[in-house]
């Protein structure tokens, strides 16, 4: 089946584009819960449906939900075209946009008159009149549509009419409507179902189509004569005065196509610019956060720092009448070592990395040149043998000190179970 892009439809009616316009620009609590992003597109939707299916106009109702809730919902009531053995039918239905809608599927209800019944079992209606099609089923945003929905209905309800209408009377003939459709007599019984012709609950494939009349305006530009009994003759003025309303009326419907679109285009237009804005809006609302955390963790980093640097001043004050009093103080003096293996293990530790200075200093002589190759060889190899005794000094220290703390320890141990 042909799509139909929304919005590409014939010349919508101006009351319609007004009512719908009015209906999903409402805000505040009597605002439609669609969301403000596919209101324009919802709407081009439903112009396009009742542009190419005239009998389905657009309108607000209240829907209630299987848990109680209800909610005040666009809905598209009307017939749908059925052709069936030749003959066209329409089948009552309404098309529910549901607050998803339409990123989710609407959903659609056959909408039995009096007179008519619900086919069971029937493949895609349920008894409630509750439709089940595969477009429905499929729904793809944003690609599908009102208008491809409507074909798909009355494409799936020619294949196995979903209405029948009941059996009043035993006396009827076939007659025609109006519009050209036949309507089948209520003594007419499809020969797919069973039953007696007297019984009163034989029902038959029949659906009496609505009449719509037909817009007076043709392509030619002429009014078309209601009745085949209009007088041939009539009068001059009164063609004339005919002639130049309906040339009037076509003028006015190209000024309004015209602006139509041009609106459509601005609206378009503002729609982007909104979404933008919207994006915009987020955008500094998130940096704005950020920015608000930011000065948030600055100033307690600000706090600790002004509290560090509080004790450090007050430690300044406690100590520098301390340094005063002292004088002169030989940093080598300010630690002294526990006990005198501590104080070996300094000093073989401070003698090995002094060597290390000495050593790393004769390499960078040896590079620039200052001593000669055979003056660093002698050199390196007398402080690589004193340091060789300070490590091993300091080794056998580091063993006495391992030592002694095991000793401490079991005998803590002792003490403490004795």
């Amino acid at each position: 089946m042909a799509s139909q892009q929304p919005g590409h439809g014939g010349f919508s009616n101006p009351q319609t584009l007004q009512i719908l316009s009015n209906l999903l620009s409402q805000r505040g609590p009597s605002a439609l819960p669609y969301s403000e992003d596919v209101k324009w597109l919802i709407r081009q939707h439903l112009l396009s449906l009742t542009d190419t299916f005239p009998s389905l106009q657009p309108k607000t109702a209240m829907f209630t939900h299987n848990d109680g809730r209800s909610v005040n919902l666009l809905q598209a009531e009307g017939t749908v075209p059925m052709p069936y053995q030749s003959v066209t039918y329409n089948i009552p239905v309404i098309i529910w946009l549901m607050e998803l809608y339409p990123r989710h599927p609407p959903c659609v209800y056959v909408n039995p008159t009096r007179d008519m019944i619900i086919k069971r079992p029937h493949p895609h209606v349920n008894p409630s009149g509750f439709v089940s099609i595969p477009y429905l089923q499929n729904w793809i945003y944003p690609s599908s549509n009102l208008v491809d929905l409507a074909r798909n209905l009355s494409h799936y309800f020619a294949l196995d009419p979903p209405l029948y209408s009941r059996r009043l009377t035993s006396n009827s003939n076939l007659n025609v409507n109006p519009n050209g459709n036949s309507v089948v007599s209520p003594n007419t019984i499809n020969p797919s179902f069973s039953g007696s012709v007297n019984s009163p609950s034989t029902a038959r494939p029949s659906i009496p189509p609505r009449s719509y009349p037909q817009s007076p305006y043709m392509g030619s530009g002429r009014i078309m004569p209601p009745s085949s009994q209009r007088v041939a003759t009539e009068d001059p003025g009164e063609v004339y005065r005919r002639n130049a309303i309906n040339k009037l009326v076509e003028a006015i419907h190209g000024d309004i196509s015209a602006l139509k679109k041009t609106r459509e285009g601005e609206v378009d237009g503002l729609f982007n610019a909104q979404a933008v804005l919207r994006q915009r809006e987020e955008q500094l609302d998130k940096g704005l956060k950020e920015m608000q955390e930011e000065k948030e963790r600055l100033e307690q980093k600000l706090q600790v720092v002004l509290m560090n640097a509080d004790v450090l001043e007050g430690w300044l004050r406690e100590n520098e009448s301390k340094m005063a009093k002292l004088g002169k103080v030989d940093v080598d003096e300010v630690f002294e070592p526990y006990d005198p293996l501590s104080k070996q293990m300094l000093e073989s530790t401070a003698a090995d990395l002094a060597i290390e200075d000495v050593v790393y200093s004769l390499d960078k002589a040896v590079q620039e040149g200052v001593i000669p190759f055979d003056q660093y060889l002698k050199n390196v190899r007398l402080l690589s043998r004193e340091q060789f005794f300070h490590r091993a000094t300091a080794a056998k220290v580091r063993a006495a000190q391992m030592q002694a703390q095991v000793s401490s320890m079991a005998s803590r141990l002792s003490q403490y179970v004795g």
